[in-house]
């Protein structure tokens, strides 16, 4: 694939606005589609997002409602939640043009069909290219300029350099990878661990439990991954432990925030103060796919039970302080 010219980013929140910020910056043109007809042309008159308080979209940005013209690009950024990936890849599928390639930006497993983002892309688009793009970056760093480093994975490596050059900016650093799989179990995974970090400092349990935490959440990650096929490498990358370190230590991972607010005594109902947090859809599927191949997920397990109202929080941290110790692995 030569340097593509039509770049579109499909979903105008905070982290899809970012992204076309973040591209744009290298001069390059970006459509930026949102649904909202009234919203885009108000982001289009004062060149600004709501979401992204104090950050001026570029001139090289257009944003526009309609679907149809965002298709018409050579690469296509899906900034969605996991679970309205399909439904936006099948609305693409029949205007896309040839050769075009789809990039899932979500980090989660699409409940019911346990499927993974790129699973997705290649049954709702299936004369599409595709990959996935993650690793640690907040949406209000990217959209200001601040030095980020994500991974682009598609399984063809000439593919997922040539997206990856595509995309990457000065301070928007891209590497490639190959190991699709792993990359989307770093960026899935995380999100629950996250929710897990955010109750243990939400219940003022101490840095100490939230060290721990975390490094018993990772060996979780690692041991998912190792059973679906992911590169160690990957997992210990930047779209693994670099995503995982990142959202399990600041508010400004809404997995995090919305565990802060569980911890805190709020019920799951009310926790997320009105923001998507994806780990709340991960993880129970995470959980039931772990079960399936006989994967030992605590953390995982004790926070997708906290979720459904099968324990308290309380109930779940005397759960897992009660578990047997052995060596470390």
């Amino acid at each position: 694939m030569s340097k593509p010219q039509r770049i579109s980013v499909l979903g105008a929140g905070a982290w899809g606005t970012a992204l076309a910020n973040a591209i744009a910056n290298d001069a390059r043109p970006v459509t930026l589609y949102g649904r909202n007809a009234a919203a885009m042309k108000e982001i289009a008159t004062v060149r600004g997002n709501p979401r992204l308080p104090g950050v001026t979209i570029s001139p090289h940005v257009t944003p526009i409602a309609s679907l149809e013209q965002a298709a018409n690009a050579e690469i296509l950024l899906l900034v969605v939640p996991a679970q309205s990936t399909r439904a936006l890849a099948a609305s693409l599928a029949s205007s896309l043009p040839r050769g075009a390639a789809l990039i899932a930006c979500a980090k989660g497993i699409e409940q019911g069909t346990r499927h993974f983002v790129t699973e997705i892309l290649a049954e709702a688009a299936r004369a599409a290219k595709y990959g996935v793009l993650s690793g640690p970056s907040f949406a209000l760093d990217v959209a200001r300029g601040l030095p980020t480093a994500v991974t682009l994975a598609a399984g063809d490596e000439t593919l997922a350099q040539s997206l990856a050059d595509a995309l990457r900016s000065p301070a928007f650093r891209v590497y490639h990878s190959t190991d699709v799989r792993g990359v989307e179990i770093g960026g899935a995974a995380k999100n629950v661990l996250a929710i897990a970090a955010g109750i243990v400092v939400g219940r003022k349990l101490g840095a100490s439990a939230q060290a721990a935490l975390v490094t018993r959440g990772f060996a979780e990650l690692a041991r998912f991954g190792h059973a679906f096929g992911a590169r160690p490498e990957t997992l210990m990358g930047l779209s693994g432990l670099g995503d995982l370190i990142l959202s399990c230590t600041s508010p400004q991972s809404r997995n995090y925030s919305f565990g802060l607010a569980l911890g805190a005594g709020e019920p799951p109902s009310q926790a997320a103060h009105g923001k998507l947090a994806e780990g709340a859809f991960t993880a129970s599927v995470l959980v039931d796919m772990a079960r399936a191949k006989n994967i030992e997920m605590p953390v995982c397990e004790a926070v997708a039970d906290v979720l459904a109202g099968r324990l308290k929080i309380d109930e779940a941290i005397a759960r897992l302080l009660a578990r047997p110790t052995g060596a470390e692995v």
